[in-house]
């Protein structure tokens, strides 16, 4: 296992590597055109996003966490939870937690659709084993899809520290289907 530092220090590179590669191509959250996506596979339009030339999703920026990665069947998130993600007891609301989690799985789900293909989540489980803090810092969301066919998706997902500890894991099922053809 790397150092936690080591690790940290890595994140936080490629965090920032990701937002400088968002800005310059003009990155920012909002809905997508279907024009834009239309011929476009899950995966192109992810990597799209990355890339700034689509818009990403407004609840990153109000959970704070972003996209960092992503491949065929596996999606990687990062983000930090702050004071507003807290509830009124002062722990990080299981929200955070659920909504990272949900982007990871859903995501790596995503992934895999050829254009034409959508998703939507039908069920999430989650399970809290850690408390997170706004002192934890970063924390990766990390989600693989477990099987992917026609009408049915799976996908798992974990939250980890950069010191490879284990915040929560989730699991979920997508139904897959065609989308409706543009007008």
């Amino acid at each position: 296992m790397v150092p936690k530092n080591d690790t940290l220090t890595q994140w936080m590179e490629e965090s920032a590597a990701v937002r400088v590669k968002l800005l310059a191509g003009g990155g920012k959250p909002g809905l997508a055109l279907p024009e834009h996506v239309a011929d476009k596979s899950g995966l192109e339009i992810m990597q799209a996003m990355l890339a700034g030339e689509l818009p990403y999703s407004h609840i990153a920026d109000t959970m704070d966490f972003a996209l960092i990665a992503v491949e065929p069947g596996k999606a990687t998130f990062q983000g930090t939870p702050q004071f507003k993600h807290y509830n009124p007891l002062g722990t990080v609301h299981g929200g955070w937690y659920a909504t990272l989690l949900d982007s990871a799985v859903g995501c790596a789900v995503h992934s895999l659709m050829p254009a034409g293909r959508g998703y939507t989540t039908a069920e999430l489980s989650v399970n809290i084993v850690r408390a997170a803090s706004h002192e934890t810092g970063p924390l990766r969301a990390i989600g693989t899809v477990i099987h992917c066919g026609r009408q049915l998706a799976t996908a798992e997902g974990r939250i980890v520290g950069p010191d490879g500890k284990l915040y929560a894991h989730a699991t979920t099922t997508c139904l897959v289907f065609d989308l409706p053809a543009r007008k």
